[in-house]
């Protein structure tokens, strides 16, 4: 195993070792000392050997680095193909994001609730403060964080779920993993619901909406109405929506 450490060491420039050695946050740095050793890291080792329940979110800490990685398949333990993750060309190093992430202020949350009030920018749906979450609207993996002075206009409050949604969404799409095109993202739902051309470059149209409080009991009626019709609720308010464009544009 010490051999192949070296030699592991010895394929790689000296600046990107300095960039490996330098990271010193818990969750990529131990899947670079893996890779060091080992050659490479899979989901299965980072599961069951590490305990990382999300192997994906491993690999985008060493990502947020700015150290490039690749992904390709292997045969886990249990004979299935299963993901892994080897150091990429040294010379994709994203210097932009050298060091990872920034550090918000404190009071940043706040001055986004008074910009933008306490919303999900995606669902619209109100939330106490808590509940939000602050986002990069153009993904960190893509543009980085913003230069100098932090911009209000480059960041989004959206709850724990949309914010789930999009980062499955961003991670699945070629601009992020390939392409790397700010303006192909600024374009996207993700960076901006209110006015976009694609959602993770399909032509996709989309309209959350959310009952809440006072709301609910119309949108359990709504579930029985399209039930009745043997709908999913989707399909039933698009159903609904065409009537009454139809009736109103006759």
């Amino acid at each position: 195993m010490a051999k192949k450490k070296r030699n592991q060491r010895t394929a790689l420039p000296r600046e990107f070792l300095d960039l490996l050695q330098a990271v010193s946050a818990k969750r990529p740095k131990t899947v670079i000392d893996h890779i060091l050793k080992h050659g490479h890291i899979t989901t299965e080792e980072l599961s069951d050997k590490y305990g990382y329940d999300h192997p994906p979110r491993a690999a985008r800490d060493v990502r947020e680095q700015g150290i490039p990685l690749e992904t390709f398949r292997v045969t886990g333990s249990h004979g299935r193909k299963i993901g892994a993750y080897r150091f990429g060309d040294p010379a994709n190093i994203k210097s932009g994001k050298l060091g990872g992430r920034k550090t918000w202020p404190k009071n940043f949350k706040e001055t986004l609730v008074e910009l933008y009030d306490s919303c999900c920018r995606a669902c619209f749906t109100d939330y106490a403060p808590r509940y939000l979450q602050i986002d990069h609207c153009v993904p960190y993996e893509v543009g980085g964080d913003p230069a100098g002075t932090l911009d209000t206009a480059e960041f989004m409050l959206l709850c724990g779920s949309c914010n789930r949604a999009k980062s499955w969404s961003c991670e699945h799409c070629k601009n992020w993993t390939t392409d790397h095109s700010l303006e192909v993202c600024k374009a996207c739902y993700w960076a901006n619901p209110e006015n976009y051309t694609h959602i993770a470059l399909r032509l996709i149209r989309r309209l959350d909406v959310t009952w809440s409080d006072d709301e609910v009991p119309q949108y359990d009626h709504l579930v029985r109405l399209s039930r009745h019709a043997r709908k999913n609720v989707p399909e039933f308010v698009k159903d609904v929506l065409r009537q009454t464009i139809g009736e109103k544009s006759e």
